[in-house]
């Protein structure tokens, strides 16, 4: 017997379920598939939700954002114990957030089909249930949200437990001397200060010459600088790595032909498309060779009636991205006059120690681009809250037109730069000038001031290029 819904849904992470939920919302009757034993896909069960709860975790037990300005004041923690609190409240955070999302479903009267799902012709889907059993679904519509997973390259043996990737380094359960981790990204570079936050040697390793490159230089050679103030090794222009096992335990080449001795590795440079097993030939569905689903400006794919939305796509990969692709699929899916497009101004955040927040151009973008442009810049170490605080690392950055002040990009690194980042997607997604954030008053002590101060700058340098 065929089961028939307006809107079928494969995946229950961040993207299926809002594309869902929006569906629903508009009266539509919908049914996701999920193959985990709890919704909330990859986001919330074994990356940013476990790897943020980790990072502050580590950050309460440890003090280590603030041992500068309380130096000589510490707690000493078991490190056994240390390791076992940082797991048991990921654990606890995972259920919370995994019920949310269960609950969300429920509120919206959508119907969780627990089985791995296939596609086939005609919008159908074959769903295979943990008891072997199978169920048949069509939909009017189907969205696929099937999400992605660390990308194994050939070379590395996964299998060996002491190399580690994305996923499986949240199985750590005991505390760590040393550590290697391949690939200079926003999952290694945050990944890198936690375990150095908890002491581990840290090694960070990358074969281009800065990290998370696409994010402004200003924002990743801070974020290097600061990696190494706290007592990391950073290698970039590292060259091909290989790592390997002999009698005495596991390795790491480097491209400089040093081998270091880690107790583990951790591979952390990309992920794939989840599509092996979606039969998506079957469908007429189009992938590239990395895994991604090819979809158009709707998020259609070459399927007609199927979409796709979120890290399946390929990059950027964000989940407050994936929600929005979702819900705009849906809509244009369903003919619902809502959301037609995902702006263009989407903010990114690195959760590393210290935090890194950027929306709109870099100066590079900008400068390659020909524009006349200044830059305007504010130190948290001269910022009040910050002092107090003893979070004095880092900056706001401001990128504008020289010829009327237009903000075109804020690339923020320090303390709470990925929640005061939207102060700047605000300004710039209405085409705003430096000027409104002179001309906002600002609570006194707050990090939001050194917007103001940045523009300041900006001002300052306007003048002297003038002059």
């Amino acid at each position: 017997m065929v089961e028939t819904f307006d809107l079928v849904v494969i995946g229950a992470g961040p993207a299926g379920e809002k594309g869902a939920a929006q569906a629903a919302y508009f009266g539509r009757r919908v049914a996701i598939v999920e193959n985990q034993a709890q919704p909330g896909g990859a986001a919330a069960i074994n990356a940013w939700v476990p790897s943020k709860t980790l990072r502050e975790a580590a950050l309460y037990l440890t003090g280590f954002q603030t041992r500068d300005a309380y130096e000589g004041l510490s707690l000493g923690l078991d490190p056994k114990f240390a390791v076992n609190r940082l797991r048991s409240r990921a654990a606890a955070v995972v259920k919370a957030i995994t019920g949310e999302v269960r609950t969300n479903i429920e509120a919206h009267g959508i119907e969780l089909v627990h089985g791995t799902a296939r596609l086939a012709p005609d919008k159908h889907v074959h769903v295979t249930t943990p008891d072997g059993s199978r169920r048949d679904l069509r939909g009017d519509a189907i969205l696929i949200a099937s999400g992605s997973r660390p990308f194994h390259p050939a070379g590395i043996d996964f299998d060996d437990a002491d190399v580690v990737d994305s996923e499986t380094v949240l199985d750590i359960d005991v505390p760590l001397e040393s550590i290697v981790v391949i690939g200079g990204g926003a999952v290694g570079t945050e990944y890198s200060s936690i375990f150095r936050a908890l002491g581990t040697r840290v090694t960070l390793v990358d074969a281009r010459p800065r990290l998370i490159p696409m994010m402004d230089h200003d924002i990743s050679d801070g974020l290097a600088d600061a990696l190494r103030r706290i007592g990391a090794r950073v290698e970039l222009d590292a060259g091909a790595v290989r790592v390997g096992r002999d009698r005495d335990g596991v390795w790491v080449k480097l491209g400089s032909g040093e081998v270091a001795r880690p107790e583990k590795v951790l591979f952390a440079a990309g992920r794939t498309g989840n599509t092996e097993s979606l039969a998506t030939d079957e469908a007429g569905v189009g992938v590239d060779e990395r895994g991604w689903i090819k979809v158009d400006e709707s998020y259609q794919t070459s399927a007609t009636g199927i979409y796709a939305a979120g890290d399946v796509i390929g990059p950027p990969a964000l989940a407050s991205v994936s929600m929005e692709q979702a819900r705009v699929a849906v809509c244009h899916a369903f003919g619902i006059p809502f959301k037609e497009m995902v702006t263009p101004v989407v903010p990114t955040g690195v959760y590393s120690i210290p935090e890194a927040g950027a929306v709109g151009l870099t100066e590079a973008q900008v400068a390659d681009a020909g524009v006349d442009y200044e830059i305007g810049i504010a130190e948290f170490a001269r910022n009040s809250r910050a002092i107090i605080s003893g979070t004095t690392e880092g900056f706001v950055k401001l990128v504008f037109l020289r010829a009327d002040r237009r903000v075109l990009g804020v690339h923020i690194l320090g303390p709470d730069a990925t929640e005061l980042v939207h102060q700047g997607q605000a300004v710039i997604s209405h085409d705003g000038t430096i000027d409104a954030f002179i001309e906002a008053v600002y609570n006194v002590p707050t990090m939001s001031e050194t917007y103001k101060y940045a523009a300041y700058d900006g001002l300052q340098r306007l003048a002297r290029r003038s002059g």
